[in-house]
């Protein structure tokens, strides 16, 4: 709980009273594993305005504790007290001198007055072939915005990344640390950047892990972002062209899967059972997943290729099947994603800058054309501001960080961390996202050494 608040020259000084941990509740709770929980203001402009209950859990630190790392989780949306409890094992070195902490964030559906329906469904995105087209769906995206917001205003309005950040220091300040050092994870890269932004003199140690880059030129990240991904599905296509088990096995599995893209644009397929159709936009965005995690044995290229293979015979039903497990027979823009990737500046500016960038995806990736464009896509229409817009780290005063990455995310991650001085990074010579939580022992090893000791690993250090 916080006792007092007060608003000084911008900053927000409180004096809170420690958390009250106890064994975190559950079966399925690993040893040790203590939560409490901390109110914050809903709008950290009015501290003494309305506040939310946000859940905090500790790892306690098995040897002699030096200090704490926050474990900022992804998403947005994701629940870092779910992250230490089902990857504790990954933690189990860094134990040794830390306590490792994190929180259930605002951007959770547990976070107060918004329906989880918020947070599970959203709109299915169409690509816009034209300036009419743009604006439907800037209309229905944000109806689909308005609907969630009637329910609390105030806090679907403070979802940004820079709201979480300002939590994450509360948290800091409820805990009685002078400093913070971090392991921000996919999109935590946001909030954790924020972090370092407003409060660069309480930043220990920043360890970025497949890190979502908000401060890229969105034409410089449309590029590598191309290029990144066409990469990938050379690779799918290079072991479907070798492996005989692979549904779309022939001379060029890539050209049957173009001209299915191609043809499913012009007359989008069904999927059996259901009155849905998927249009080959629709494809490119369902095969993202299976594309980037292969899966062991490569079974989730497997059933790419299987998914694709029937769309070809006129079924989209494989597609639809891997993509129910999120709840929707079709990529859904989750409503409460879209409330802080939109509230954080990751969107269009309009109709020509959204044309520019899939003019990049179409010169740079011929088989996933559109893939760039389909997130910001979800902000047309959005109602809100930008409450966190993009803005440069201090020139001074913050420490070299650590930037990690896979395949498909090293590129961003790299251009967020050498933006520090002195910073360096990680390049993990194969597939998957977030390499520390997957439990990465070659990652894990240089990001704990650097957590630890501050010893950053050499310049163009390689992890295979």
């Amino acid at each position: 709980m916080y006792l007092a608040s007060t608003l000084l020259l911008g900053s927000l000084v409180v004096v809170p009273s420690a958390p009250g941990w106890a064994p975190c509740p559950g079966d399925d709770v690993p040893a040790g594993l203590v939560c409490a929980s901390v109110d914050v203001p809903v709008d950290w402009a009015r501290p003494d305005g309305r506040r939310i209950t946000l859940q905090i859990a500790k790892l306690p630190a098995t040897g002699a504790r030096t200090g704490t790392v926050f474990a900022v989780p992804g998403g947005p949306g994701g629940s870092g007290v779910d992250d230490l409890k089902y990857r504790v094992k990954s933690f189990d070195n860094l134990r040794g001198r830390f306590d490792v902490v994190s929180l259930t964030p605002r951007t959770h559906a547990s976070a107060g007055g918004l329906p989880v329906e918020c947070f599970t469904t959203g709109p299915w995105l169409t690509r816009p072939d034209g300036k009419a087209d743009y604006a439907r769906l800037a209309v229905a995206n944000r109806a689909s915005a308005e609907r969630c917001r009637r329910h609390d205003p105030e806090l679907f309005d403070h979802l940004d990344s820079a709201s979480f950040a300002r939590d994450i220091d509360a948290v800091r300040a409820a805990l009685g640390e002078r400093r913070l050092s971090f392991i921000a994870t996919s999109y935590g890269g946001v909030p954790a950047v924020a972090y370092a932004r407003l409060f660069p003199e309480r930043v220990r140690a920043m360890y970025l892990d497949g890190a979502v880059n908000q401060l890229r030129d969105t034409r410089a990240e449309m590029r590598d972002r191309a290029a990144t991904y066409e990469k990938q599905f050379t690779r799918f296509a290079a072991w479907c062209a070798a492996d005989a088990s692979c549904a779309l096995h022939g001379p060029d599995p890539a050209a049957r899967w173009r001209k299915l893209v191609a043809r499913a644009d012009r007359d989008p397929v069904p999927v059996s059972g259901e009155r849905v159709r998927y249009s080959g936009f629709d494809m490119q965005i369902a095969a993202m997943p299976n594309l980037v995690h292969p899966g062991t044995g490569n079974a989730r290229w497997a059933q790419l290729a299987a998914a694709a293979a029937r769309a070809e015979a006129g079924d989209a039903r494989g597609f639809a099947d891997y993509v129910k497990a999120s709840g929707s027979l079709k990529p859904p823009s989750y409503t409460g994603m879209n409330a802080t990737h939109c509230a954080d500046g990751l969107r269009f500016a309009g109709y020509a800058d959204y044309r520019g960038a899939l003019a990049i995806g179409r010169r740079l990736s011929p088989n996933l054309p559109d893939m760039g464009v389909w997130h910001r896509l979800g902000c047309a229409g959005w109602p809100g501001r930008v409450a966190n817009p993009p803005s440069p780290l201090p020139s001074s005063g913050l420490p070299p960080f650590l930037g990690a990455g896979t395949w498909t995310d090293y590129a961003d991650t790299a251009d967020l961390a050498l933006r520090v001085p002195g910073s360096s990074t990680v390049r993990y010579d194969g597939p998957g996202h977030g390499l520390y939580l997957t439990g990465n022992a070659c990652v894990i090893a240089h990001a704990d050494r650097y957590l630890t000791d501050l010893t950053l690993p050499p310049p163009g250090t390689v992890c295979r």
